[in-house]
């Protein structure tokens, strides 16, 4: 049967959980003259992340976005072992350099990570649903 694709064996828990599924990107940064190599994001690392652009608590939390491009350049580039060459200190001075190349190190961090407006929308209308509230509403 031409045009057929042959379906996809049907996963098991320990074939997930041994799965290598990292991958990597290189980015050329001709500001910095160079180019970095940028990972994809776990499961986990997403979620860190989301909340390190969350301040305040309960019902006054809020999405801070100052340096959120920054902070996604610390998370994303990494050394040829894999090993982050950025730490959350440099934040600041990341923030400091030439918008036009954090931004393109962002954007295809954003595309491997499935980070976009509706990503940020929903992690702000999930602000407004505190699971710590007692309202007592159901």
């Amino acid at each position: 049967m031409a045009g057929r694709t042959k379906a996809l064996a049907l996963l098991t828990r320990d074939a997930i959980l041994a799965s290598d599924d990292r991958t990597y990107e290189y980015v050329e940064v001709p500001e910095w003259k160079g180019r970095v190599r940028v990972q994809s994001l776990t499961g986990t690392e997403r979620d860190q992340y989301d909340l390190w652009l969350i301040t305040g608590k309960g019902a006054k939390r809020d999405v801070n976005l100052i340096n959120a491009r920054a902070k996604l350049v610390v998370r994303a580039v990494v050394d040829e072992e894999g090993k982050r060459i950025f730490d959350e200190a440099d934040v600041v001075p990341l923030g400091r350099k030439n918008a036009a190349a954090v931004q393109r190190i962002f954007d295809v961090a954003s595309k491997m990570w499935g980070l976009n407006e509706e990503a940020i929308e929903e992690l702000t209308a999930d602000l407004g649903n505190d699971p710590s509230d007692d309202s007592g509403s159901a």
